[in-house]
């Protein structure tokens, strides 16, 4: 008598996307209606929708086109990155040639990214955001001529092109924003937004790039053409519609200020220590959830699953004008914490190596939500402290460590598998507790007078 092995699938419910769908909805547009302080509502409510053209249309015009850009520039990577793991599959490439490619990509991040930043300081940010394009448009043009291209290079040009996109473009647009006189609270706003529309752009170029791999399977058009096509406008969009400059005339000056205004700042080592954290941890959570919800054998449908991540870290970003409503009694500081506490908790039960599917991606979830709120919160503070020339600067070489203990992982984890995934995951977790504890010292620390550089 044969053994009949019953076969299980999970998947999430549809409850769960209407549940994000609505979330996300409600936090948006209930927010003038249910804040306490009526004088908040007065001022966010003729700002906090983007189809209000009240006094601030000037701005408004001027925050669209950006996201506009900002969205494109979102897709553009999305697109190339499933794309990247379609190419391995059709390549035939093994578990130890993928994770050599991996390395090689943050190799590249660690050794060609330190410099990235100071350029974009120098020479400007507007000419860094134009090559992410300009390296987006090359890996295009490469899988669109050869069915088999340079993986490495493919690799090393989206690894840079990846690194650039966390400084180059919020660089560019704070500047923008202060050189056109626009009202230093109004940044909130967008900081936010660019990770709502970040997320919801990636959900949507997953769904493009699926639907060009299954065309390309019937024999129709290469799937990079499109990412190629959308690189080249984001170029002549950028060249049509911003006009850009360098803020140093020389290395020494850029050096001099960036000793005066950076280095001898300990608070902005605090920062720099707890958004390295932060990147660290999230990109191994991209490196190992797909190996930790599949660890138990059951089949999971992962494409559902992307979305919900990413419709967490949408939610979560939605709570940061509430908590920004609330900031006479509330710092920026001390729900920063909270959220980066409540993430490392979520990533220390999965390091215990839970294996109940549901209870794993719920944590991701939760996870997401909380990155969706670090990162805008991150962003404010950066204005708060760090002189916008030197914005690039700051962040590219804060996040070199973390692409070094990045580098590291894969090594040894990936390459002589002397570290297993629940280690591993235990390290980002503990990460997370590192950048709360540098975002309380940073509370402690923290001096008023400063914030005259960018009143918020």
């Amino acid at each position: 008598m044969g053994v009949v092995i019953e076969r299980v699938e999970w998947e999430p419910g549809s409850l769960v996307y209407f549940f994000l769908f609505c979330s996300c909805f409600s936090s948006v547009f209930l927010l003038p209606y249910f804040s306490k302080n009526s004088a908040v509502v007065a001022t966010r409510a003729s700002h906090s929708s983007l189809l209000d053209l009240g006094p601030s249309a000037p701005f408004l015009r001027f925050q669209r086109r950006f996201l506009l850009l900002y969205s494109l520039a979102s897709v553009i990577g999305g697109l190339e990155t499933v794309f990247g793991e379609d190419e391995y599959q059709r390549s035939g490439a093994s578990r130890v040639q993928m994770v050599l490619y991996l390395c090689a990509g943050a190799a590249a991040s660690v050794f060609i990214g330190s410099f990235l930043g100071v350029l974009s300081d120098i020479f400007g940010p507007r000419k860094t955001c134009i090559i992410y394009c300009i390296l987006h448009l090359l890996v295009g043009i490469l899988r669109s001529v050869t069915q088999h291209p340079n993986i490495w290079m493919t690799s090393v040009c989206l690894a840079v092109a990846s690194f650039m996109f966390l400084f180059s473009f919020e660089t560019w647009m704070v500047t923008e924003h202060e050189k056109q006189s626009h009202r230093q609270d109004l940044l909130t706003d967008t900081f936010w937004l660019m990770i709502f529309f970040e997320s919801a752009s990636l959900i949507g170029s997953q769904v493009l790039s699926n639907m060009l791999i299954r065309n390309f399977d019937k024999g129709f058009f290469f799937p990079s053409v499109p990412a190629a096509l959308l690189a080249l406008i984001g170029i002549l969009y950028i060249r049509k519609e911003w006009n850009g400059s360098g803020h140093f005339l020389s290395f020494r000056d850029y050096w001099k200020s960036f000793s005066l205004n950076i280095l001898s700042d300990k608070r902005i080592w605090l920062l720099a220590c707890a958004q390295a954290c932060l990147h660290f941890s999230v990109s191994i959570f991209w490196i190992l959830w797909a190996p930790t919800i599949v660890a138990d054998g059951r089949e999971v449908h992962l494409s559902l699953i992307y979305p919900c991540f990413l419709g967490s870290r949408m939610l979560g970003s939605t709570t940061v004008p509430w908590f920004s409503s609330f900031r006479s009694f509330l710092l920026n500081e001390e729900y920063l914490a909270a959220a980066f506490v409540i993430a490392g908790l979520c990533l220390t039960i999965v390091a215990y190596d839970y294996q109940e599917v549901g209870v794993l991606v719920t944590l991701f979830c939760i996870f997401h939500a909380c990155s969706g709120l670090i990162y805008p919160s991150l962003a404010r503070l950066r204005t708060i402290y760090v002189p916008n020339e030197l914005r690039a600067s700051m962040i590219s070489l804060s996040l070199v460590p973390a692409n070094a203990a990045i580098l590291f992982i894969l090594v040894q984890g990936g390459y002589y598998r002397n570290l297993s995934n629940a280690i591993i995951i235990a390290f980002s977790a503990f990460g997370l507790f590192i950048g709360a504890g540098c975002i309380y010292i940073l509370k402690r620390w923290r001096k008023l007078p400063r914030e005259s550089w960018h009143k918020l």
